[in-house]
Formats: C-alpha cells, sequence, structure tokens
C-alpha cells in the first residue's frame, strides 16, 4: 500500500494510447485518480481508459491547440477540475544533419515542445484558480545532453526542460507546480523494440544487438530504465511530498545522466 495519496484527484496523461503513457495512465489509476487518457490514435486512447476504474478518452492533437483546449473543458465538464497534468506526447525522428528531413525536424518539435506548450496552455488556467496542481513532462536524458545522430529530439527536449523552467518560476506563487523526469533508455519498450533499435543501427551503421548492448553499456547500472521507474517519480511529483520542489528536471537513468 502506497503512502501516497492522490485518491481522488483528476490526472491527465497526453500521448496514453500504448507504451509509457498507457503505462502512466495505469498507474495513476491504481493509485486512485480519475484519468483522462488523450492520444491522437482514439481507439488506443479508448481501450486504455476501459482498462481504468474511472477513465475518459479524449482525441487530442497536442500541436492543434484548440484540441487541446477543447480537451480541457471536456474534463472540466467531466470532473470539475484537474490536479495532475502528464505531458507525455512525444516522437522521435532520428538522423544526421545530411539525411534528417525540414519536415521531420519539423514535426518533432512541433509535437515534443509546442505540444508541450498547447497542452499546459490549455490546462493550466484551471489549476491556477484552483490555487494547486502537478504539471509533470515527461522529458528525457537528451533533454540534458546532446544525442549522436538524434538532434531534432534533443532540441525538443532541451526546450522542454527550459519551458519547464519558465512555467515554474510563471506559476510560483499560484501553487501550481512544473516539473520534468528524465527518464533513460527504455530498452524493453515497444518504441525500442519496433522503432528505435532499427533507426539507430541503420543511422549508426551496426546491428541492432549491438545498439542494446552500446546502450547498456552506458549506464553504471547495467539495465534498461523500465516504465516502472518512471512511473515512481511521477506519483512522487504528483503528490504533496514533493510540494516545495518546482523548475527541476529529473534524471531517472541508472547513473547514466548526472
Amino acid at each position: 500500500m502506497s503512502l501516497i495519496d492522490l485518491k481522488g484527484k483528476v490526472a491527465v496523461v497526453t500521448g496514453a494510447s500504448q507504451g509509457l503513457g498507457e503505462a502512466l495512465a495505469l498507474r495513476l489509476d491504481a493509485e486512485g485518480c480519475k484519468v483522462a487518457v488523450c492520444d491522437i490514435n482514439i481507439e488506443g486512447a479508448k481501450a486504455v481508459a476501459a482498462k481504468l476504474q474511472n477513465g475518459l478518452a479524449l482525441q487530442v492533437n497536442v500541436t492543434d491547440y484548440a484540441q487541446c483546449e477543447a480537451a480541457a473543458k471536456a474534463v472540466i465538464e467531466k470532473w470539475g477540475t484537474v490536479d495532475v497534468l502528464v505531458a507525455n506526447a512525444a516522437i522521435v525522428k532520428s538522423g544526421d544533419i545530411y539525411n534528417l528531413s525540414p519536415e521531420a525536424f519539423k514535426l518533432v518539435t512541433d509535437i515534443n515542445l509546442n505540444g508541450y506548450f498547447n497542452t499546459v496552455k490549455a490546462f493550466a488556467p484551471t489549476m491556477i484558480a484552483n490555487g494547486k496542481g502537478s504539471i509533470i513532462q515527461i522529458n528525457s536524458k537528451s533533454g540534458r545532453k546532446g544525442s549522436f545522430k538524434n538532434g531534432a529530439y534533443a532540441a525538443s527536449k532541451f526546450g522542454g526542460i527550459g519551458l519547464t523552467q519558465s512555467l515554474a518560476l510563471e506559476f510560483a506563487e499560484s501553487g501550481v507546480r512544473v516539473n520534468c523526469i528524465c527518464p533513460g533508455n527504455l530498452l524493453n519498450s515497444p518504441l525500442w523494440v519496433n522503432s528505435l533499435f532499427k533507426q539507430y543501427a541503420a543511422n549508426q551503421g551496426i546491428t541492432e544487438e549491438q545498439v542494446r548492448e552500446k546502450y547498456i553499456n552506458q549506464v553504471p547500472m547495467k539495465r534498461s530504465c523500465e516504465y516502472k521507474d518512471i512511473e515512481d517519480v511521477m506519483v512522487f511529483l504528483a503528490s504533496d511530498y514533493s510540494s516545495y520542489m518546482t523548475g527541476q528536471a529529473i534524471n531517472v537513468t541508472g547513473g547514466q545522466q548526472m
């Protein structure tokens, strides 16, 4: 039994139709939250919401502010408030400066950075009016240190930390806190297994197994980051146990980023 009490709180998770976002939504549900599952993939969002005790599925393209605003309105209409916002929606398109297209760079920054801004802009006013709330961006170790042949993603995540710190200053006196979680590599996740191992093997000229070995060897604790590692920090940041923390980017990397 957790000592942290999130029972009855209203949480919103973007990019929650699969993978890490789904895991975060399920964990918040297990902690007793009412959870709005937001994703551009509405069928996936509905499937996740159906697993929750008190879930709501909403179709949201975070690059479209009007959709973020509509989602905020829907959550308020259903539950009357928002206590926790987890900005998880993100995409990875890797490649060096010669092979990464301007269109791919723009797509990554539109979703990962502009989408974060749009989400907060839509949901924060309710939190500010209530005088409380926790905004958590799922960032990355690539927001703390450049990423080889992965400049679009790193740039968007560096920007996310800058936005987090700026919003933390802006909201500090309102009682709304803004923090980031910076995970290490989720090597056992569908994103890596189905996509990133292939992308990185191709652009680094090595095999997928060599990619895995390379990334494991960079971690002092010699293991992959797992969903639960991120979930645990999210729950802490969502709770009053972190009430004196804002503007932080917390590394969850097994010692890879210190």
